[in-house]
C-alpha cells in the first residue's frame, strides 16, 4: 500500500511543541546540583510530570495516523536540517583513522544517583505507581517479561515514558493495535544502557530493546537537541528528566515513539524532499527492490537520499537526460551509488552485517573517522568522513557532498540526506577523482557511469 494518501493529514510539528522553558533548564542544572531534597523517587516522577501534563495538547486523529504510518513526524524529520547539534567541523588536519578500529568495552556507568535522593523504587515501580503514567503502566502490565526486566538489576534501564497526556493524542475511536505491535511499540521506548540527561544530550542516536528482523540489530532513536528542546525521532519532546529509580533513570516525554517504517516507506512520506529521488527509483525498479528485502535479501544498510534541491544541481540537461528513456541505465546506476547495502552507518554507531563481528559504537571512535562503503554499484566504495567536536557532528561524502539531515532510522536501515547527487569518480591519471560541485555536461557526466551501464537483476540491486 502507498502512502501519499496521507500527506493531507500532516500537520506542523511545532504545533505540539512544549514551551515551558523551567522544563528545559533542568537539563543543564540537574545533572550537576540535585540539592532540592524530595523525599523520594515517587515525588521526584511525580513533581516532574505534573508541571508539564497540562501543556501536552490533545490533537486528535490527524496526528495518530500520520506517525502511526510513518514512525516520525514528517515536518520535524526535515527541521533537522536546521539542528543545533548537527554542523561541519574543521577538516582533519590528520589523515583520519580507518574503520575497524581497535575495539575497547564502552565506559562503565557507575553509581548515578550523586547528590539526588537516594531512588528506592525501580523503574517499573515509579512508573506503575505514578499517577501520571498509569496508561503506559497499563501496557507494560500486560507483558510479564517485560514488567521483569524493568523490575531487574541486571542493566541500567533508561526508559523514555509517554504520559497519560501523550496517549491522549490517539483517538478513541481507534482500533487497538495487536499485541506483537504493542510489545515492539513498548520495547521502543527502553534501552539498557544508562542514559542520563546529560548523555542524552551528547548522544545522536540511542539503541532500544526493540529489535526488528530486518534490522540486523537494536532499533535506535534519533536525538535532536533543538532552539525548541530536546526531541527523541524528531518529534516526542522530552518535558522531564533524569528520575532515577534503583536500575535506571526515566525520562518523560509527550509523544508516544511509535517503530520506524521501512526506508522507501519514509521516502514515499516525504515527496516535497525526494519526489525526484523517488520517480528515479520507480523508473528503474530499485523502489521495488530496496522495499522487498524477502525477495532481495538485505539486513539493514545506509541510503544517503538525495533531495530534490541536489538533483538540481546537476542542471537541467543532465536530469532530462537522467530520466529520458535513453537515460535509464545511466540513472539506475547513479541511485546504485547512493545505497550500501547490510552495513548501517549512523552518526554514532556502524554495524556491519556482513562481517558479524564487526560492530563500532560512539564509545569506540576518536573524533575523527573513515569509512570506505561499497554499495551496490559493483561494489564502488563511498569515501565517508565523520567528525565530532563537542555536541556537533559533520559527515561528508568522497570529501564534498554533506549530510544534512543525519540518522532518519528505519526498520530495515537509516537514511542520511546528501547536499549533492553522488556521483562515481573518474580516472585521471591513474588515480580517482571525485565531483566537486563543478558544471558537468552530459557527456563528462555519461563518461562517469559508462563502466557501470550493464543489466543485472541482484541486489545487488
Amino acid at each position: 500500500m502507498r502512502f501519499q494518501q496521507l500527506l493531507p493529514l500532516l500537520p506542523l510539528a511545532s504545533a505540539f511543541v512544549i514551551t515551558e522553558d523551567a522544563v528545559f533548564d533542568k537539563l543543564s542544572k540537574i545533572e550537576n546540583s540535585g540539592r532540592k531534597v524530595l523525599k523520594n523517587s515517587q515525588n521526584v516522577l511525580d513533581d516532574a510530570l505534573g508541571k508539564t501534563v497540562e501543556s501536552v495538547k490533545h490533537v486528535g486523529d490527524d496526528f495518530y495516523h500520520k506517525v502511526h504510518k510513518a514512525g516520525c513526524d514528517v515536518e520535524s524529520w526535515l527541521e533537522g536540517a536546521l539542528d543545533v547539534t548537527s554542523g561541519d567541523t574543521e577538516e582533519d588536519p590528520h589523515h583520519p583513522p580507518h574503520r575497524k578500529p581497535p575495539h575497547h568495552k564502552p565506559p562503565h556507568h557507575k553509581d548515578p544517583h550523586h547528590d539526588h535522593p537516594k531512588p528506592n523504587q525501580t523503574v517499573y515501580e515509579l512508573i506503575s505507581k505514578s499517577k501520571y503514567t498509569t496508561k503506559l503502566a497499563k501496557l507494560i502490565d500486560e507483558y510479564d517479561d517485560l514488567v521483569k526486566t524493568l523490575n531487574s538489576t541486571k542493566a541500567n534501564y533508561t526508559v523514555f515514558a509517554p504520559t497519560d497526556a501523550a496517549f491522549e493524542k490517539i483517538p478513541h475511536h481507534g482500533h487497538k493495535p495487536s499485541k506483537e505491535f504493542l510489545k515492539d511499540l513498548l520495547l521502543y521506548h527502553v534501552s539498557d544502557d544508562f542514559y542520563p540527561a546529560g548523555r542524552v544530550l551528547h548522544s545522536y542516536t540511542i539503541p532500544t530493546l526493540y529489535k526488528p528482523e530486518k534490522l540486523g540489530h537494536a532499533q535506535r532513536l534519533t536525538v535532536r537537541v533543538t532552539l525548541k528542546g530536546p526531541a527523541i525521532n524528531f518529534y516526542a519532546k522530552v518535558v522531564a528528566v533524569n528520575i532515577f529509580g534503583t536500575n535506571g533513570v526515566i525520562h518523560g516525554i509527550d509523544s508516544i515513539l511509535v517503530p520506524p517504517p521501512k526506508v522507501a516507506a519514509i521516502i514515499d512520506l516525504l515527496p516535497g524532499e525526494f519526489s525526484t529521488l523517488e520517480l528515479g527509483l520507480e523508473k528503474t525498479g530499485l523502489f521495488q527492490k530496496i522495499n522487498d528485502s524477502d525477495k532481495y535479501p538485505h539486513t539493514g544498510g545506509t541510503f544517503f537520499a538525495p533531495s530534490n534541491f541536489a538533483f538540481q544541481k546537476l542542471g537541467p540537461k543532465i536530469n532530462a537526460f537522467l530520466f529520458s528513456k535513453y537515460g535509464e541505465k545511466y540513472l539506475k546506476a547513479l541511485l546504485k551509488y547512493h545505497i550500501v547495502v547490510s552495513e548501517t552507518l549512523y552518526s554514532d554507531a556502524f554495524f556491519d552485517d556482513t562481517d558479524k563481528e564487526e560492530t563500532v559504537e560512539e564509545a569506540d571512535r576518536p573524533p575523527y573517522y573513515h569509512f570506505d562503503l561499497p554499495t551496490a554499484l559493483d561494489g564502488k566504495p563511498l569515501a565517508v568522513d565523520v567528525s565530532r567536536y563537542g555536541p556537533f557532528i559533520g559527515i561528508r561524502i568522497n570529501g564534498f557532498s554533506r549530510v544534512t539531515v543525519h540518522d532518519g532510522v528505519a526498520s530495515d536501515g537509516v537514511i542520511q540526506v546528501v547536499s549533492n547527487v553522488l556521483i562515481p569518480p573518474k580516472n585521471a591519471a591513474g588515480e580517482e577523482a571525485f565531483w566537486k560541485g563543478e558544471e558537468m555536461t552530459v557527456e563528462e557526466f555519461k563518461g562517469r557511469l559508462e563502466p557501470y551501464i550493464f543489466d543485472d537483476e541482484n541486489l545487488e540491486l
